[in-house]
């Protein structure tokens, strides 16, 4: 089955249980929309603040004017483009999380024998809220590194064009940040902490002294694993305000890829030999990190789910690795449009086996 067949198949077995879930419903409920009762936000975990020590340079520019037409263009867009978080979604809407907001086709043991053994009313829906809630809080968690690592890219920036775009993205990030906690805690009322491989990519890009690891590691992996996440979502939720907030959020994420690549076109043309090698390794390593972040191992435990059988179910079922390997069909392109698709970065990719994306087009 190729990519598209499965994407196919997901919405058409999406929207069939969404029509089954309806009949099944007494009339006078299905009928009238009643509004659940709002429960208390559960954590599954609560992190205390955090502070890390980073080492960046700062950078002043003198000379105001534009430099770089490319740059000012993608602002004027960005400005054009801002939405209010509070005031432009439709947040009257009544969500039960208990139903299929994202595809059950997002979980990592959906079709699998131990789904398969879940109680289609109760487990299920337990399940699917868990699941609900670590995709999109692990999402808010990478809005927050997005927010602090464009914040050091406006200070690290040596030129006011790129200044300026860093800037109205650390506001667009600041707006996602705002949408999905409070779809987190108003709609699904469950919030997860951030999945290990995700934070440690986010305190490497944080903490890395050297500005192009954080275009690299930020705008180029971690915006470009989301942007394919998104796309995909987008195209198969069955919950309406979850559709339209990753559909206001997929536009300000296309512009954050096209700046990190139009900043980094060229930066590695002439980089020696010892340099280069450190950006291969990133981009092998971080690219690991994040194809296993949707694993979705905390789930299991939480949800007192056989914790290996899910994990072995997971890694073989055949959906989860088609959208594993979706999500990297805006990194390779990009990669290459960089001339980071060295053998080495090459054979990593082709350990992934996500190689047949380096000639999709890029981000710019």
């Amino acid at each position: 089955m190729s990519l598209r067949q499965w994407l196919k198949q997901s919405l058409r077995e999406a929207a069939a249980r969404a029509v089954q879930t309806d009949d099944a419903k007494a009339p006078a409920e299905s009928q009238v929309m009643r509004r659940r009762e709002a429960r208390p936000v559960e954590y599954v975990a609560t992190l205390p603040p955090e502070v890390l020590t980073a080492a960046h340079d700062v950078a002043y520019d003198w000379e105001y004017g534009e430099k770089r037409a490319d740059l000012r263009t993608l602002y004027e867009k960005s400005k054009d483009l801002m939405w209010n978080a509070k005031k432009d979604l439709a947040w009257d809407t009544d969500v039960d999380p208990e139903r299929e907001i994202v595809s059950d086709a997002f979980n990592p043991i959906y079709g699998t024998d131990v789904w398969k053994k879940l109680d289609p009313k109760t487990e299920v829906p337990r399940l699917r809220r868990h699941m609900t809630s670590y995709i999109l809080s692990n999402f808010l968690h990478g809005e927050q590194g997005a927010l602090l690592a464009t914040s050091q890219i406006v200070e690290g920036a040596k030129t006011t064009d790129a200044k300026l775009y860093a800037a109205a993205q650390v506001f667009d990030e600041a707006r996602h940040v705002e949408a999905y906690n409070r779809y987190l805690t108003e709609k699904v009322e469950l919030v997860y902490p951030p999945s290990p491989h995700l934070k440690q990519l986010l305190d490497t890009v944080l903490t890395d002294s050297r500005w192009d690891f954080k275009f690299l590691g930020m705008q180029i992996l971690i915006e470009g694993v989301a942007l394919g996440a998104f796309g995909l979502i987008h195209q198969t939720a069955q919950e309406p305000l979850i559709k339209q907030i990753t559909h206001m959020i997929m536009q300000d994420e296309a512009r954050h890829v096209a700046f990190g690549v139009m900043q980094l076109k060229g930066h590695y043309t002439e980089m020696p030999e010892s340099e280069l090698r450190d950006r291969e390794e990133f981009i092998v390593e971080s690219s690991r990190l994040l194809r296993d972040r949707f694993l979705a191992q905390e789930v299991w435990a939480t949800v007192g789910l056989p914790q290996a059988e899910c994990e072995a179910a997971a890694q073989s079922s055949v959906m989860m690795q088609m959208f594993r390997k979706l999500l990297f069909s805006k990194i390779v392109p990009n990669v290459k449009r960089l001339g980071l698709l060295t053998p080495r970065v090459r054979r990593g990719f082709e350990d992934l086996e996500v190689i047949e994306y380096e000639s999709w087009e890029a981000s710019a």
